[in-house]
């Protein structure tokens, strides 16, 4: 993958893209027969999301899809990761397909393709319809057949379009964040609730897959997106390199164990008896989980250093340090502690660690040889401002990209068989509990009027999805007008 000239070149075919999720960007939220999700409800608690921000407008992009697509295709992206909103598609979660709903995705899928953007789509962003959670939500087993049903109605309408299939985006967001923490949709603060999600999602993850298939052919090519967890023990101290191994069976081996193995990590049972008797768990619910698995999406942001907490309480809740996104809550990693790390960090208080991209694609990869790879996330928020000149400079988002790039071709190297990357974001966005204050697009988005900038990165990324070649930081910069 280096040139004689020294230059780092990834192969052609290679899919370089931008990914966005549907309450992010889309506004209209209660337009052309969408109903109400567990974001529009959480987003309007009081407290919920800084500065009491909400989705209703989010980018416009629900009325400005021509405009978008048209800046994507000059951005130079072969693909295009977007998410379906379920309650666009189905408004109460169940029954008939609302045909305005599934008309805007054929019409974003039409005008992608017609720019040679290959679409990819993400069934479920984390916008639950809101009458599925006042059935119970995810941790009701009754959501993940709810869920295939909505799955087989998109892929119904969008089969001859896509080209690959996301069942889910992060479960461990929706079922630790959402139902343990509470610092996400829909805001429950109990552990064993979002202990029962965590099966229910990987439920859905496999009915849905095969919902896909029955719809759009057994050829459809279904993946699963996973934030999977590069945690590393503090010392070589045996408690701390056993309250790593802990953390990763609840925060990685829960979702991996089933959908790649068929069953739960052992020891994770016992880990959790303090929370839940795991009686969720039904006979033949691992075998339906386990299915043909076409390819696994990975989003990568950071590493996490961990020890073991001091004196070990069966259900307290030992004191952490960092962002609460780096890691599950501590009610369901009992006995770890967060340390924290030097160097370099972003806005969301991240640090910067490109080698975890490397090691957690070499990870998977000797796990599943031969399963092909995605990075569906990758990028970083930083306090962007527009410039005098009218353009936005974000050096730092330019040397971040260009090492986690770095860090991808390190793992093919090694062998990993990495077929894409897609930088979040393609534009500023609602940044879920953090609304409008985090910004991780290539281009800028001005709040007040909508207008889009194209920052520095999105130059820089314009030349290396044009060319399969990672540019110098300075090559890709136009010359101010």
């Amino acid at each position: 993958m280096t040139a004689e000239d020294g230059a780092r070149r990834f192969p052609p075919g290679f899919w370089w893209g931008a990914a966005t999720a549907a309450y992010q960007v889309e506004g209209a939220v209660a337009e052309d027969g969408r109903g109400p999700s567990i974001w529009d409800t959480f987003s309007r608690t009081p407290g919920a999301v800084l500065h009491g921000d909400t989705g209703d407008r989010g980018t416009d992009h629900y009325h400005r899809v021509e405009a978008d697509v048209a800046l994507m295709a000059d951005l130079g992206l072969g693909a295009y990761r977007f998410s379906v909103a379920w309650p666009r598609v189905q408004p109460t979660g169940s029954g008939p397909a609302n045909q305005r709903g599934l008309d805007f995705y054929r019409r974003l899928a039409d005008r992608l393709l017609e720019r040679g953007i290959t679409p990819v789509v993400t069934l479920y962003h984390w916008d639950l319809p809101q009458p599925l959670q006042d059935a119970g939500g995810w941790p009701a087993r009754d959501t993940a057949w709810r869920f295939a049903e909505y799955a087989g109605l998109v892929a119904g309408a969008l089969g001859d379009r896509v080209r690959l299939w996301t069942t889910l985006n992060e479960p461990w967001c929706s079922a630790y964040l959402g139902y343990s923490s509470g610092e996400h949709a829909p805001g429950v603060q109990d552990p064993a609730q979002a202990l029962a999600a965590v099966h229910t999602l990987n439920l859905a993850h496999g009915l849905g897959a095969r919902a896909v298939r029955a719809a759009a052919g057994d050829d459809a090519q279904v993946s699963l997106t996973l934030n999977l967890e590069v945690n590393r023990a503090a010392s070589d101290r045996p408690a701390d390199v056993a309250a790593k191994e802990r953390l990763d069976r609840v925060a990685n081996e829960v979702f991996l164990g089933p959908v790649l193995d068929g069953a739960y990590p052992e020891g994770v049972v016992a880990e959790t008896a303090h929370l839940t008797d795991w009686a969720f768990v039904r006979d033949g619910d691992l075998e339906l989980v386990r299915t043909r698995l076409d390819a696994l999406g990975v989003n990568y942001y950071t590493t996490s250093l961990v020890r073991a907490a001091d004196p070990v309480r069966p259900g307290a809740a030992h004191p952490v340090a960092g962002p609460a996104a780096d890691r599950p809550p501590a009610d369901v990693a009992t006995g770890v502690e967060w340390v924290p790390q030097p160097g370099e960090h972003t806005e969301m208080g991240w640090v910067v660690d490109p080698s975890g991209l490397t090691e957690l694609l070499l990870q998977v990869h000797r796990r599943r040889p031969g399963l092909p790879l995605y990075v569906t996330e990758n990028g970083a928020a930083y306090a962007d401002v527009v410039a005098p000149d009218g353009r936005v400079h974000d050096a730092d988002r330019v040397a971040y990209l260009r090492a986690h790039v770095e860090a991808v071709a390190a793992a093919m190297d090694a062998g990993a068989d990495v077929r894409g990357y897609f930088a979040w974001s393609l534009m500023d966005n609602f940044e879920w509990a953090y609304g409008y204050d985090r910004r991780f697009g290539l281009v800028h988005v001005d709040y007040a009027t909508m207008a889009r900038t194209v920052k520095d990165s999105g130059h820089w990324y314009r030349r290396l999805a044009t060319t399969g070649e990672v540019p110098d930081p300075a090559q890709a910069v136009p010359a101010a007008p």
